[in-house]
């Protein structure tokens, strides 16, 4: 009975320390916060508007010293237009005719694909890498916007992480490689390109 026990005992030591080296492995969780967008190009006001991220993410731990992380967020970001936005694009063309301040919303579904390096200390960590996006809604926005605004975005993240024991802490910088501007309805006047700060808080599952 004793070496029951014991062979009891030692399988259950053995189980944890498995699950517990899986879940270090391999980690997921939700996170969500303010999303700080602007557009920059021609018709458009400087300056970041307040919007919002919400998502999920994945994370495999490599190393002590690095790993990858992938997500899924759904990002609404504002623009506001300037005087001279009808020498790219019939003002006209918002579609609300209460839209006073002719802001325009865009509403992306993103995929950051992020290396995940250590900075002395495996809770911190600094993330750097692609992500790509689609123009998945939008409100407020120029009619016939699938030809205005291309329907995928390529950026550039880099950021910093700090991974508390359930609760994640994160702030990135995006930066747009990719004119989103139509080629089709939209007067040749330079790109557009997004540009977002991503402050965010999370659990970790």
């Amino acid at each position: 009975m004793k070496k029951l026990f014991l062979a009891i005992a030692v399988l259950s030591v053995t189980a944890v320390s498995t699950v517990n080296a899986q879940t270090k492995f391999l980690r997921f969780g939700l996170k969500g916060g303010a999303n700080l967008g602007k557009l920059d190009g021609q018709g458009y006001k400087d300056g970041f508007k307040l919007g919002y991220h919400l998502g999920g993410f994945a994370q495999v731990n490599l190393s002590k010293g690095f790993g990858v992380q992938g997500e899924l967020i759904f990002s609404s970001s504002t623009v506001k237009t300037t005087d001279n936005f009808n020498e790219v694009i019939n003002p006209d063309n918002l579609n609300d005719p209460s839209n006073n301040d002719k802001k325009i919303k865009l509403n992306y579904l993103s995929i950051p694909l992020l290396a995940n390096i250590s900075l002395g200390s495996p809770r911190v960590k600094l993330q750097v890498g692609p992500q790509f996006s689609a123009l998945v809604s939008d409100k407020n926005v120029i009619k016939g916007a699938d030809e205005a605004f291309k329907g995928g975005d390529v950026s550039g993240v880099a950021g910093l992480w700090l991974q508390l024991p359930i609760i994640n802490i994160s702030a990135r910088y995006i930066v747009g490689f990719t004119d989103v501007k139509g080629v089709n309805t939209v007067t040749d006047r330079g790109n557009w390109k997004n540009q977002s700060i991503q402050l965010g808080v999370g659990v970790t599952l």
